[in-house]
């Protein structure tokens, strides 16, 4: 099996790839978590503020966790993203960008007493250094006493499993636990298939079945390559078929 990646010389063309959402999501063996996201969202869509005692922390405090792949980040993504749709304020969170976090904890008195639904999401949880744990701690001792802020956070193994200091660990577990699984052979397809549609581009019967067989099994990895086929499509003037595919994966 060839897992290396997509080819230097095609530039991936990312002007039209889907923006992340629930709706196109394939849910497969994460349906619990994706349809607590949907409940969520709807609640938020309903505009009725509700007290912190009618608002409990496990339906504003969940993490996920699971293998890459599975959806993690995808999910985040689109939580935050349909938060911004309704008017909410959103504070994505990564290990990459420690400043996010300066500006969030600054915020977080105002938003804490505040009856209107804030969103914050934090990925990759594992690979939070020192500093940033102890923000994420300070965060969520925030959260918990607050009225209506969200959080959601990801990482790639259960609280207990992941190589934090113990009183972070024990926070992620206060709210609600979701395992993120890998999609099987079928589902992937199916997804494949959707993000196709999506980009209006027609495969050809036997092209995703032999991805899966011979190339990349991984969903990121799919995903870029159903991105570099649109592209390498559009550029050619020739429909997605095996030989195309054969074409574009081989080395230059």
């Amino acid at each position: 099996m060839n897992n290396s990646p997509l080819p230097r010389q095609f530039a991936l063309d990312i002007s039209h790839i889907p923006t992340p959402s629930l709706s196109n999501f394939l849910a497969g063996e994460n349906l619990a978590l994706h349809s607590t996201l949907q409940d969520l969202v709807k609640s938020w869509e309903s505009n009725h503020p509700r007290l912190a005692s009618e608002n409990p922390l496990n339906q504003r405090w969940i993490y996920w966790w699971g293998p890459k792949g599975s959806g993690r980040t995808h999910l985040l993504s689109a939580i935050g993203i349909a938060a911004q749709e309704l008017g909410l304020e959103y504070f994505p969170l990564t290990p990459n960008e420690p400043i996010s976090w300066v500006s969030l904890e600054e915020r977080l008195p105002s938003l804490s007493t505040s009856n209107q639904p804030s969103v914050i999401t934090v990925d990759d949880v594992d690979r939070l250094d020192e500093r940033l744990v102890a923000s994420l701690f300070r965060i969520l001792n925030e959260i918990q006493g607050s009225k209506a802020i969200h959080i959601f956070m990801a990482g790639n193994a259960a609280p207990g499993a992941l190589k934090l200091r113990e009183d972070l660990r024990t926070r992620l577990g206060w709210g609600l636990i979701f395992q993120t699984h890998l999609l099987g052979d079928d589902e992937k397809i199916q997804a494949l298939q959707q993000a196709a549609q999506a980009r209006g581009l027609v495969l050809s019967p036997d092209v995703l079945p032999w991805l899966l067989n011979r190339f990349y099994r991984d969903m990121p990895n799919l995903m870029a390559l159903i991105d570099a086929l649109d592209a390498y499509s559009l550029e050619t003037k020739r429909a997605v078929t095996l030989p195309l595919v054969r074409e574009l994966l081989q080395p230059k």
